[in-house]
């Protein structure tokens, strides 16, 4: 029992490397079954890789000289090899003392330090590839964007099409004040504009005229946040004919403003669902840069699951609209918004088309992983989340709370005594420290009452 608490495990080893005896101090061991060791050769116990450090150990401590400490690794029934670290000593009787500390808990940071590794190694290459598209999306575009730094004003990017709109170089344009380049009778419509972008955060247009030049442009400005700075993204063109064909009818025309400023999303398409226009809330969903990427775009390429799509067409077909339909918004870059959708079929000889309006429910669903006392308590509330959430993901998630909630009640009624919590639970201690690691709890290394 002495040489038992010295180590983690204990083994007492004759001369052929045979297990005589063997002992533990640590209490999660016992369930491994490693007495059935007794009798049998000790390399026997371990892995291919590892036998010659057994013969090393016992061929070093049989010659009487002073072994190091070497790390083995023995085959499990659970099929994760259990890593332990040994030393061998001489003694009297022409026997081996083996002492060995278990190296379990090492092995498990260790493999999450290379799990978080690797996760973060993922991540970045996302966010390079990311990078990438933007930049190539940024060069390509056909709509001329300048991107300004909030604070000094200045033009930090340019693409190809804003330098060729401007009539300037883009590597000139890159560090310059933006008044320079537009006109001094334009600077007060260009200041309201990005200060009531900049205070309210949605986007706005003017009409600024170029420096220099007798050119008027349409300007458009939104704000995003890169790091700690913020950057106004600033959308030029020349005005066209859809202005003035708008400017006969007012009332029109603030409507059309008012849908491509909702913060809601908003879509027109064709009757085979291609897309023919889109609001800012649907690219920002959608995670596009301009509208162009979606001009001509099957909706389908965003808009939930193939069965989802099926139903909504069903549906207009059927009974010519729909109404809060929970599906899902796949964003470009991977991202999925749960949104509600209610949309309707509009006729016409020569302009059908179907219209789409998407409002984003994230907060106003958010029970899976989230707070469990705020689990469905009846099957009407649990029914609501088919759609949003995946038969597979709500049966996991929603089994995972009542696990927790039951670890959380059986350790309050046993005072935090973890062995009469397992017991109380019908599951081995070893179980149930699984568990707690996987669920956060705290002070799992505090010696139990």
């Amino acid at each position: 029992m002495a040489i038992g608490m010295a180590a983690d495990i204990a083994l007492i080893v004759d001369y052929d490397g045979v297990i005589c005896d063997i002992a533990f101090s640590n209490s999660d061991l016992e369930g491994r079954k490693f007495d059935q060791w007794i009798g049998r050769p000790w390399v026997d116990t371990v892995t291919k890789e590892s036998r010659d450090k057994v013969t090393d150990l016992l061929s070093e401590a049989a010659d009487g000289t002073a072994s190091r400490w070497r790390q083995v690794n023995h085959p499990s029934p659970t099929g994760i090899d259990m890593p332990v670290r040994y030393i061998a000593l001489r003694m009297n009787d022409e026997r081996i003392l083996v002492l060995g500390r278990d190296l379990s808990a090492m092995a498990d940071l260790q493999q999450r330090l290379i799990d978080a590794q690797n996760t973060m190694e993922r991540e970045y290459a996302k966010l390079r590839h990311a990078e990438t598209r933007y930049r190539l999306l940024f060069q390509v575009a056909s709509e001329a964007v300048v991107i300004v730094h909030v604070a000094s004003r200045k033009i930090v990017e340019v693409n190809p099409a804003a330098a060729r709109l401007l009539d300037q170089d883009a590597k000139t344009l890159g560090g310059r004040a933006l008044k320079d380049v537009i006109a001094p009778e334009s600077h007060e419509e260009m200041n309201a504009l990005l200060v009531s972008v900049a205070a309210t955060g949605r986007a706005a247009e003017t009409s600024v005229k170029v420096d220099g030049k007798d050119v008027a442009l349409d300007m458009g400005a939104s704000i995003f946040r890169q790091g700690n700075d913020a950057h106004f993204l600033l959308r030029l063109g020349r005005p066209d004919s859809l202005a003035s064909a708008e400017s006969g009818d007012p009332v029109r025309s603030s409507m059309l403003r008012a849908i491509s400023e909702i913060p809601d999303g908003f879509v027109v398409t064709d009757l085979d669902q291609r897309i023919m226009a889109a609001n800012s809330a649907f690219l920002d969903l959608a995670q596009l840069a301009t509208e162009e990427q979606a001009i001509g775009e099957p909706l389908s390429r965003w808009l939930g699951r193939s069965v989802d799509v099926n139903v909504i067409s069903a549906n207009l077909r059927k009974q010519g609209s729909l109404r809060q339909f929970a599906t899902v918004i796949n964003g470009e870059f991977g991202a999925r918004e749960p949104i509600e959708l209610s949309a309707v079929s509009v006729s016409g000889a020569d302009d059908a088309c179907l219209g789409f309006a998407m409002r984003p429910v994230r907060r106003r669903i958010d029970v899976i992983g989230g707070d469990p006392a705020a689990l469905p308590r009846d099957a009407s509330q649990l029914t609501a989340l088919v759609g949003r959430v995946t038969l597979k993901d709500l049966v996991r998630e929603t089994t995972d709370v009542i696990e927790r909630l039951c670890i959380e009640t059986a350790l309050k009624l046993t005072g935090d005594n973890r062995a009469s919590a397992a017991e109380m639970l019908g599951m081995s201690r070893q179980s149930l420290y699984s568990k707690l690691r996987r669920y956060g709890f705290s002070d799992l290394d505090s010696p139990e009452d």
